[in-house]
């Protein structure tokens, strides 16, 4: 058995004296093995539980280690299907190095199906580094960055728009402090797949998220995706994204490449705009949308307008575009308060620049 205080060494987890998060299984050992991460927990109904945090790894000998997680937010299930599915499929024999799957990171809220966990309203993206003795939200977050990261290749965390935002099919890249690893990123984007690439300068989760961690971690590379949302699961970014996930494993050597699977030849390549220029709720009411998803928009033109079901004989409330560019997200529930975020837009990269960066990845070469 394996606790917080004897952790496997080198090779396998690093050690986190203080964590209280304990596992049986052995990440030295070669094979598939499928389990729980235990989070020991003591409320009303369970004086001495855990909460049970599924988790594979398969370790075929050296090789990358490669760590996989969805359900970082309880609600967005393509990952969470994405997952679940290679980790049932996935043979030992087809692995080279270390593959840990962690399908439903924050358990408590995967299990309730919302972004938060209803144990402590924790939101896992916005609770790193986390606290060792802190609430479950916090105890997981100080175990992924704390044993989970140490030695690690490369992070994908698999995100969707989830019950409020719907997203067009994006890989997700955080421009990470050394601009030379830009490049590394988009191409690991490219074999990904999916049909938009953005890179954001300023994630909203600032460093409290899991780019942080994995920027605390030495820099490992952090690969993101927004796989759709609006509360329910999006098939074609379900399938793409499950065999863009294939040739991804395979380009960076985790996977066998007995398999080969047909290249993306194009990646929309958007810059996403920094928070302050989303487009937000002015008041509560019901949003009325006057655009779409991937639509080009000019800044100051009517985003939608909220209508005010307690007065219905006052003008509905107007609110614009803040830049121009194209609209990469929104906004699903109709019923809106002040504050909600109903756009995102983005900047799509010049030909001449895209085309330049995909050139230095070589995947243009």
């Amino acid at each position: 058995m394996t606790n917080a205080e004897n952790l496997p060494p080198e090779g396998a987890l690093s050690e986190p004296k203080a964590s209280k998060i304990w596992t049986d299984i052995d990440f030295t050992a070669d094979g598939k093995q499928c389990g729980y991460f235990r989070l020991p927990i003591s409320p009303h109904e369970s004086a001495y539980g855990w909460i049970p945090i599924p988790v594979a790894v398969v370790r075929n000998k050296s090789g990358p280690r490669v760590l996989l997680i969805s359900g970082n937010h309880g609600d967005e299930w393509e990952g969470q299907i994405v997952l679940m599915n290679f980790l049932r499929q996935v043979r030992h024999s087809d692995v080279r190095g270390t593959i840990i799957i962690l399908p439903a990171a924050n358990a408590p809220a995967v299990e309730a199906g919302r972004r938060v966990s209803p144990l402590d309203e924790g939101n896992l993206n916005r609770c790193f580094p986390g606290k060792p003795d802190g609430t479950p939200t916090w105890a997981i977050a100080h175990f992924i960055e704390t044993s989970l990261l140490p030695g690690t290749d490369l992070v994908c965390d698999f995100h969707s728009g989830g019950s409020s935002l719907e997203y067009l099919h994006s890989t997700v890249i955080v421009r990470p402090h050394e601009e030379h690893k830009l490049e590394y990123l988009l191409s690991l984007a490219y074999q990904l797949g999916l049909p938009v690439g953005f890179i954001t300068d300023a994630p909203t989760t600032g460093d409290q998220g899991l780019s942080g961690a994995c920027e605390r971690a030495g820099g490992i590379p952090y690969l993101s995706t927004e796989l759709g949302g609006a509360g329910t699961v999006d098939l074609q970014a379900l399938r793409a994204a499950e065999v863009g996930l294939l040739r991804l494993l395979g380009h960076v050597g985790a996977l066998s490449r007995d398999q080969e699977f047909a290249r993306t030849q194009k990646v929309r390549l958007l810059s996403r705009h920094p928070a302050r220029d989303y487009v937000y709720s002015p008041a509560a009411g019901v949003f009325e949308p006057h655009v779409g998803l991937g639509e080009r928009v000019q800044a100051g033109q009517v985003a939608g307008v909220i209508h005010c079901t307690e007065a219905p004989w006052r003008e509905p409330h107007v609110v614009h575009f803040q830049r121009s560019g194209y609209v990469l997200c929104r906004r699903v529930p109709a019923r809106t308060k002040i504050g909600d975020c109903l756009f995102n837009t983005a900047d799509e990269l010049p030909d001449s620049t895209a085309e330049q960066l995909l050139t230095d990845t070589g995947v243009l070469a």
